[in-house]
């Protein structure tokens, strides 16, 4: 168990850190979570938000990667609850037509294969798509387990019956 810093200044110097260190995992998660660049801007935002309120109770007793995980993971999961709620009562707006993107096809292509990936992740339950990003940011069975709270057994039962609904759900999402 390592002892936190008590002054601000240590704090936001630790939280700097974290941001300088682990920026991409907050991201993947949001992209996991949210549909659109606006959403997954307001969950990065709530996210760091969390990372902060919670910065006094981090022990160090997982390593710093696994506990931002967890807020992440589980402030994500509490937004996409929230979220839902607001959605349904909600009105769509008109489709607005979007910008050409540059002309670089291999770039492109990588793209709508990222794009058709996460559109596959978000419709899978919320915890399976927790525990697909926990995978593709290769973290080991027991971080994962660590993460979500569950047995290292759980994890790869989940895991493979999620890369098999992931499958499935790739092979519906269109290509662009």
């Amino acid at each position: 168990m390592i002892s936190l810093p008590d002054d601000e200044a240590s704090q936001q110097a630790l939280f700097k850190r974290w941001l300088d260190l682990h920026s991409g995992l907050i991201y993947k998660v949001a992209r996991t979570f949210a549909p659109d660049e606006v959403d997954r801007d307001d969950l990065a935002q709530e996210i760091l938000l969390q990372l902060w309120r919670s910065l006094p109770r981090f022990q160090g007793l997982a390593k710093e990667s696994t506990w931002i995980y967890r807020v992440a993971l589980n402030t994500a999961l509490a937004w996409h609850r929230g979220e839902k709620k607001r959605r349904s009562t909600q009105t769509s707006l008109p489709a607005i037509e979007e910008l050409p993107e540059p002309d670089d096809r291999a770039a492109r292509e990588r793209s709508d294969q990222v794009t058709r990936l996460y559109t596959a992740v978000r419709k899978l339950p919320k915890v399976d798509a927790a525990l697909v990003l926990l995978y593709l940011d290769d973290l080991s069975y027991r971080e994962m387990a660590d993460v979500l709270g569950i047995s290292e057994t759980n994890v790869g039962v989940k895991l493979n019956r999620a890369r098999k609904t992931l499958a499935s759900l790739m092979k519906e999402v269109p290509h662009e």
